[in-house]
């Protein structure tokens, strides 16, 4: 029985959040018991070079309407409303100031992401700020993390052993199916007059088509910067 609330929470530039995302987010609820998926679009994410193809007021607004979809999901404008760029070890920390402990919060990412987690800000203190759900994607299976990254081989968890007890944050694999699909991918369909169709929620879908985003006449719909 759990004793406290488990808060997952989905970040990343989210330019557009798509059919990936969602799954990623309901392989981790599913895996650990999560009460809630907080799906938080970065202000300015410190590994790209370049800026969001899509204003932050956008991708948040994408990012609400595809939690409107999901009862188990909403939304949070924490990082955009934080100074830049978007550090996880300084949004976590200000979850703990919200009240929130380490042991409550559950910090889902893709495996390919979390491969580089040696070059993320404040690594390895950062890991101890929160649960990682670490979900596998496309070409990256959790199973390779341990040769991919020794030093924390200690830290690794079966999903679903969840200790309620303990306040030792932990990196708790989950190896499912997920969608191929990628926010590079889309805009470059978009870009070229393809379509998403499927591969986002339907209400992004049609912001994206309301707004002309990534397309060619995209500046044409780019109202907020």
């Amino acid at each position: 029985m759990k004793s406290s609330p488990r808060i997952g929470i989905l970040g990343g530039t989210l330019d557009p959040i798509h059919l990936g995302h969602v799954e990623v987010a309901r392989a981790a609820r599913r895996a650990l018991d999560l009460d809630q998926v907080v799906v938080m679009p970065a202000r300015v994410p410190p590994h790209r070079h370049d800026q969001p193809a899509a204003s932050a007021f956008h991708r948040f607004a994408m990012a609400a309407l595809c939690a409107a979809d999901h009862e188990w999901m909403t939304v949070s404008d924490d990082e955009l409303r934080a100074p830049a760029p978007s550090f996880t070890a300084e949004t976590l920390e200000r979850w703990h100031a919200a009240g929130l402990q380490p042991s409550q919060i559950f910090f889902i990412t893709g495996a390919d992401a979390f491969a580089e987690i040696e070059t993320w800000h404040r690594y390895p203190a950062v890991l101890d700020l929160a649960h990682f759900a670490v979900v596998s994607r496309p070409g990256v299976s959790v199973a390779s993390l341990g040769s991919r990254l020794p030093a924390l081989g200690s830290r690794f968890v079966t999903a679903g052993n969840v200790n309620d007890g303990s306040e030792t944050t932990a990196i708790f694999l989950i190896e499912t199916a997920t969608p191929d699909i990628s926010s590079t991918d889309l805009r470059r369909r978009l870009a070229t007059g393809g379509t998403v169709s499927g591969l986002v929620c339907p209400a992004v879908g049609q912001h994206i088509a309301r707004h002309h985003l990534y397309g060619r006449d995209q500046a044409a719909g780019h109202l907020h910067g």
